[in-house]
C-alpha cells in the first residue's frame, strides 16, 4: 500500500461517500475535496467538508497510518495548521491541534471496497517489466493517443527549461545554444557530454570569425577535445596542431576538456573523429545555421542543410595516422532524424515559446513525419503489443517509460487510471 493510492481514493471519491464517518462516530459530507497540487504542506487544498453539523473549509493531509503524523514532523509545520481532516488507511492512534484539539480522522480501509482494493494489488503485482504490460494494449485509443500527446509535450517542455537555462549561460546567444546542442548529441551517448563541454569552452564568436577556415575549425574541435595531445607522422595533424596554438593564443582560449572521447563499441562512422569533423564542415559551410533552421517550411530542408561532406583528409581517415578506404562520409538520415529529434525540434520550441507563439500542432506533424527510434525500450514495448509508427510515438513512450513506469506513478498515469476505472 502507498499513499499515492489513497490520494486516488479521495481525490476520485473511490469510496461509499454517503456512510462517511470520523473515528469518533461523526458523519462526514464531502462538498469540495479540494486541489491536488503535489506542493509542499498539506495533499488537498481547499477542502470543504461538513463534519457532524459543522461546515468546514480548509486541507487535508493524507497517511498510511495516522502515527505518520508525528513521524513527518506536521506538528511542528505551521503549514499543517489548517488541516480539518486526518485521511488515513489505518488509524492507530489521535492527532491534536497545537491547541490540543482533536483533527477529526477518516480511516479509508472501512469504507474502499474490496473489488477497488484488488483493482490496485492487481496493477502494482510484479511483472517482469512493467506493472501494465499484460493490459496497456487493451487501453481506449483515443485516451492512449490523448496521453501520448501530453507525454511528448512534458519531455518537450523539460527540454525548453534545460534550453532556457543554457541561453542565459551563454548570453541570450541562440546560435551558442544551438551549436553546444549540436555538438552534444553528435557525441552521442557516448562523448556526448565530452563535445558539450568542448563546445562550451569555445566562445561562439570565435566560431563565427573561423567559420571560413575548416582547418582552423577542426583544430579548435580536435584540440579542444584533447585529440591533438600525442606525437603523429601525418603532415596534416601536425599542421592541425600548430593552428591550435595560433587559435588558442589568438582569442585568449584557456578553458579544456579533460575527459578522453571513446571510440570502443562504436562503428567508424560514428568514432568521434568523424563526428567532429562533420560538426566542423557543418559550420564552415552554414554561416548563422540558426536562421537558417529556423526558417525552413520542410524536412526535406533540413535534410539538404545537413547534406555536407568532410574535408578531404577525412575522406580518407578514421582516425588521425591511418589510412582507409576514400568514403565521402556524409550524415546518414537516419542520423539527421536524431539530431531533428533531439536538438533542432526542442530549440525551435524553446525559441517560439520565448516569443510567445504557439506552434504545438506544426511540431507533432514535422515529429510524425520522422521514422521511429529504435532502442530496446521500443522494441521491448512493441513484445507487450504498443508499436511505434514515428517519432512522435517513439518519444512518448520514451517519457512513460522513464517517467512513470520506472517509478511507478501508476495513479498518476492516464493507463494506470483508466485500468483501475475499468
Amino acid at each position: 500500500m502507498k499513499e499515492d493510492f489513497l490520494h486516488h481514493v479521495w481525490q476520485h471519491k473511490k469510496f461509499a461517500v454517503t456512510q462517511l464517518k470520523t473515528t469518533t462516530g461523526e458523519s462526514i459530507q464531502i462538498l469540495n475535496s479540494g486541489q491536488y497540487l503535489q506542493l509542499a504542506g498539506p495533499d488537498f487544498f481547499n477542502a470543504q467538508l461538513i463534519i457532524g453539523n459543522q461546515k468546514w473549509a480548509g486541507n487535508v493531509e493524507i497517511h498510511l497510518k495516522s502515527s505518520d503524523w508525528y513521524v513527518h514532523n506536521h506538528e511542528k509545520d505551521s503549514n499543517y495548521d489548517s488541516v480539518i481532516l486526518h485521511v488515513v488507511w489505518e488509524y492507530d492512534t489521535p492527532i491534536f491541534r497545537n491547541d490540543n484539539s482533536e483533527i477529526p480522522t477518516l480511516e479509508l480501509k472501512e469504507f474502499v471496497t474490496l473489488s477497488d482494493l484488488h483493482k490496485y494489488q492487481s496493477l502494482l503485482a510484479q511483472k517482469s517489466w512493467i506493472y501494465c504490460e499484460n493490459e496497456i494494449c487493451t487501453i481506449d485509443d483515443f485516451i492512449f493517443k490523448n496521453w501520448q500527446e501530453r507525454l511528448y509535450f512534458e519531455r518537450l517542455e523539460r527540454k525548453a527549461t534545460e534550453i532556457s537555462l543554457l541561453l542565459e549561460e551563454l548570453n541570450n546567444d541562440w546560435e551558442a545554444v544551438l551549436f553546444c546542442l549540436l555538438a552534444k548529441n553528435f557525441g552521442l551517448n557516448t562523448n556526448g557530454l565530452l563535445f558539450f563541454n568542448m563546445a562550451k569552452s569555445i566562445p561562439f564568436s570565435t566560431i563565427r570569425k573561423e567559420s571560413f577556415s575548416i582547418e582552423n575549425l577542426e583544430a579548435l574541435f580536435f584540440g579542444q577535445a584533447n585529440m591533438l595531445d600525442f606525437e603523429f607522422q601525418d603532415t596534416y595533424v601536425n599542421k592541425l596542431q600548430q593552428d591550435y596554438k595560433y587559435v588558442l593564443h589568438k582569442y585568449g582560449i584557456s578553458k579544456k576538456v579533460y575527459d578522453k572521447v571513446a571510440f570502443f563499441k562504436h562503428r567508424p562512422d560514428n568514432f568521434p573523429t568523424i563526428r567532429l569533423a562533420q560538426l566542423a564542415i557543418l559550420y564552415h559551410t552554414h554561416q548563422n545555421l540558426f536562421s537558417k533552421i529556423m526558417n525552413v517550411n520542410s524536412i526535406e530542408e533540413i535534410y539538404n542543410l545537413f547534406n555536407v561532406e568532410v574535408s578531404i583528409y577525412w575522406e580518407s581517415h578514421y582516425n588521425f595516422d591511418k589510412i582507409s578506404i576514400q568514403k565521402k562520409k556524409k550524415m546518414s538520415r537516419s542520423f539527421i532524424d536524431l539530431i531533428l529529434i533531439n536538438t533542432i525540434i526542442p530549440v525551435r520550441f524553446a525559441y517560439e515559446q520565448s516569443l510567445q507563439k504557439e506552434i504545438s500542432d506544426e511540431i507533432v506533424d514535422l515529429m510524425k513525419s520522422i521514422h521511429s527510434e529504435k532502442n530496446s525500450i521500443i522494441d521491448k514495448f512493441a513484445t507487450i503489443g504498443v508499436h511505434s509508427k514515428n517519432a512522435f510515438d517513439s518519444q512518448s513512450l520514451l517519457q512513460l517509460k522513464k517517467e512513470y513506469c520506472d517509478v511507478k506513478k501508476c495513479l498518476e498515469c492516464a493507463v494506470g487510471l483508466y485500468l483501475l476505472k475499468k
